[in-house]
């Protein structure tokens, strides 16, 4: 609001002493049609449509900008690149927001609001092929996206490096290229790292070659005019988000649980899913509550790999790890009981969620409550209290879990209510439980987008007239538990 006022109170004074021009700035259209018109790259690292709607890195930056102008945001969302630079050649947006790298070739054409993001670029390749340490070990060509920042880079290399090949496909997108190494039907591809974190988790035989280029700056294209009006105003909004914390806050809440990976524990934890889970799932999904079932089954994996006789060397026991005072106030009678577990193991969560301060927003607030299941709400309290003493803000969980590790040191545990806690372990606890509920998350996202897939094949293979003849035998074959 205070940009808009500021906006309109500039352009009344220079009214007063100047005619009025022909053409409206660019901030004034976006004024006067009261919207932002953003164009948005589909990917998990930008905008995708999550269990609640439209979420995302770049989506949640957008939305931020058009409160601060305080008008609507309209999406223009695309898989294609192209498609979106040709409506900001046009003018149908206003500007992109993919997470896009700002290539020499694409500041030549366009113009770009400041870099709030820097990535590498990384050569990838399946694990267990031979591994590629550098240019010189390519023996095959190397696929990307077609006009991606990966084919710019590729094209610069291949001035040093001449027997350099590489292959364009226009038809995928950052996913399925790296999908496609994954089933071993390209060799190599290029990749940023934080796309590259993020599919890891789902996609653990990945693995990186070497560094292709590093500290690439990553940022939103404008079209190349002379109009300044938005850019001035993207200055200032990164600017402000940057200094207010806004923008590493955001940061932390998309990408900063995924910057460690570990291939044995990610491929075990997938397998599980897959044999493991099945015998659990529908109790999970009894007892989740108000919150998301796969949220309450990744905390049961953290806490016993879902094994339902799971002891710890402090006596904590079943598929939540409940303790005995825990699990009586919760009213389990057995901790190795499978049901009992998971709910009482729910409803303790669910008290320890209504125990964070109900300002403190979603999803901090859950991760503040996982903290308190691990190392008790007394200890995360502690943990805030030493926030708010070096003047951060302690309802927000970037903060707090840099200060839980600090309860493990005589010289601050000493002076705290609850003193010595295992901090550190804490927020690995958490980190490790948001990266399992993402990987389930997307697990059982897909398995439900193949089960729609399926049953529209079913329904479309009963409603066939029954008087055509089949084109083959494979047509004619009825699917499992069809009746013909």
């Amino acid at each position: 609001m205070q940009i808009r006022l500021l906006f309109w109170l500039m352009v009344g004074l220079l009214s007063a002493c100047a005619p009025v021009a022909e053409h409206r700035s660019q901030l004034d259209n976006i004024y006067q049609r009261n919207s932002l018109r953003v164009g948005l790259l589909h990917g998990p690292t930008s905008y995708y449509i999550g269990i609640d709607g439209p979420t995302g890195f770049e989506y949640e930056l957008a939305q931020n900008l058009a409160r601060k102008l305080d008008v609507e945001l309209h999406l223009f969302p695309s898989y294609h690149l192209d498609e979106l630079l040709q409506k900001l050649d046009t003018g149908q947006v206003d500007f992109i927001a993919g997470g896009l790298t700002l290539t020499p070739q694409r500041l030549n054409r366009y113009r770009a609001a400041p870099a709030y993001r820097w990535i590498s670029e990384l050569l990838v390749f399946r694990q267990g092929d031979d591994w590629p340490r550098s240019m010189d070990h390519i023996t095959e060509p190397i696929v990307v996206i077609q006009d991606s920042s990966h084919a710019q880079t590729l094209d610069r290399l291949s001035n040093d490096y001449p027997n350099l090949r590489w292959l364009q496909r226009k038809d995928l997108d950052a996913d399925d290229v790296l999908q496609l190494v994954v089933d071993g039907k390209i060799p190599y591809t290029l990749t940023d790292s934080n796309q590259l974190a993020i599919n890891r988790r789902f996609s653990p035989s990945l693995s990186i070659g070497f560094t292709v280029t590093d500290n690439q700056p990553v940022g939103w294209l404008l079209a190349a005019n002379n109009d300044d009006s938005l850019l001035t105003v993207l200055i200032e909004f990164f600017g402000s988000i940057y200094q207010s914390g806004e923008l590493i806050t955001l940061e932390d809440r998309y990408f900063g649980h995924v910057s460690q990976f570990d291939y044995v524990d990610t491929l075990q934890y997938i397998a599980a899913i897959d044999h493991t889970l099945p015998a659990y799932k529908d109790l999970f999904v009894q007892y989740a509550g108000e919150l998301d079932w796969r949220l309450l089954a990744a905390l049961a994996y953290q806490e016993s790999h879902w094994d339902p006789k799971a002891r710890s060397p402090t006596g904590v026991r079943g598929l939540m790890m409940l303790t005995l005072p825990t699990a009586q106030q919760m009213g389990v009678n057995s901790r190795l009981d499978p049901e009992q577990s998971i709910r009482g193991g729910s409803r303790y969560l669910h008290r320890l969620v209504s125990r964070v301060p109900e300002r403190i927003i979603m999803p901090d607030r859950l991760w503040f409550a996982l903290a308190s299941y691990n190392v008790g709400w007394g200890h995360v309290e502690d943990a805030r209290i030493l926030t708010q003493r070096d003047g951060a803000d302690p309802d927000k969980w970037l903060e707090v879990k840099q200060r839980l590790p600090l309860l493990r040191q005589k010289a601050v545990y000493q002076h705290t209510k609850y003193g010595y806690a295992r901090g550190d372990e804490a927020v690995t606890y958490v980190e490790n439980i948001r990266r399992y509920y993402d990987t389930l998350l997307w697990t059982d996202e897909k398995q439900q987008a193949e089960q729609r897939l399926e049953l529209q094949r079913l329904r479309l293979t009963e409603q066939l007239p029954t008087d055509i003849e089949p084109l083959s035998e494979q047509q004619t074959t009825t699917p499992p538990g069809v009746e013909r």
